[in-house]
């Protein structure tokens, strides 16, 4: 990793970290935490009311995103859903209530402040089917062929590496799985320069591929069935986009949720044989390192 990723990649978790900070130190008994985010293109506001009176206040106030990706993602009963830079953990939560008890919601983030709030909103939720996992989005540190929909909410636009994001994801789907995600993407015509006269990177603005890079850097990894539809502008010539894909369905076996191996997320050496005993999909997890995961009740 050169110098300037690294330092990209560090400004981003600075950013994240003082956002977490902010709304678990920020609160008050009468008003609640405050919202890390105030423009309207951008954060809670995305959301239905509904879904947002149903999770814990603190959830809702990290949003930083720029739509609502569990809105298109068509999640159904019964399916292992990730959400590639989880941050307080709203995506998750949602998807965990969609997916229902048979299903498992799983967050990735890099950043321990978020992982931290997004396990203390997960137990105020009283959600039982949900894991959280420390890492960066191009290194997911799950098995391949174990996840039917990965959604990412304008995290996607942050990575220094999107090649490696993309190939990551369609690792970790199953053959005929799908993507439904919410990020900034660029009118074919602007420049990369251009781009940032926009916005800073970390801002969600700098990064952002246009629409034609996005679906040629997703038909690289080998996604079919690309929709990339713009919903509302968040800058002159830069838009949120609702980003949809399929990974072809193929002949490789797809690790199952019901594997009686006695096996952890699909990996047998990362479980104690007292957490193998727990039924690793009906137990919230403490955040894990990007070395894999592991179960603990």
């Amino acid at each position: 990793m050169n110098e300037q990723t690294t330092d990209l990649r560090e400004s981003v978790r600075r950013r994240y970290a003082a956002a977490a900070v902010k709304v678990t130190e920020g609160g008050s008994a009468c008003c609640g935490p405050e919202p890390v985010e105030v423009d309207e293109n951008f954060g809670s506001t995305l959301y239905a009311a509904d879904e947002r009176d149903a999770l814990p206040a603190e959830a809702v106030a990290a949003s930083l995103g720029c739509g609502n990706p569990t809105a298109v993602a068509e999640l159904r009963e019964g399916e292992r859903v990730l959400d590639l830079g989880s941050g307080g953990g709203i995506d998750v939560l949602l998807s965990a209530r969609r997916v229902g008890p048979t299903g498992k919601a799983y967050g990735l983030d890099m950043t321990d402040e978020m992982l931290a709030l997004a396990l203390a909103n997960t137990a105020k939720a009283g959600a039982t089917n949900v894991e959280f996992l420390k890492g960066t989005i191009e290194a997911v540190p799950l098995p391949a062929n174990t996840i039917d929909v990965v959604i990412s909410n304008c995290v996607i636009n942050l990575s220094t590496d999107k090649p490696a994001v993309f190939a990551e994801t369609f690792r970790v789907l199953r053959p005929g799985g799908r993507i439904g995600v919410s990020d900034v993407v660029a009118d074919d015509t602007l420049t990369t320069d251009q781009r940032a006269e926009r916005g800073d990177y970390v801002g969600c603005i700098a990064g952002a591929l246009s629409f034609a890079e996005y679906r040629a850097g997703l038909e690289a990894a080998g996604f079919t069935d690309i929709d990339i539809t713009p919903t509302h502008p968040v800058a002159d010539g830069m838009h949120s986009a609702i980003v949809r894909a399929t990974k072809p369905t193929t002949d490789a076996p797809a690790t199952s949720a019901s594997d009686s191996d006695g096996s952890c997320c699909g990996v047998t050496a990362c479980c104690t044989p007292a957490e193998q005993a727990t039924d690793p999909f009906t137990t919230v997890s403490a955040a894990k390192d990007a070395a894999g995961c592991a179960c603990q009740s």
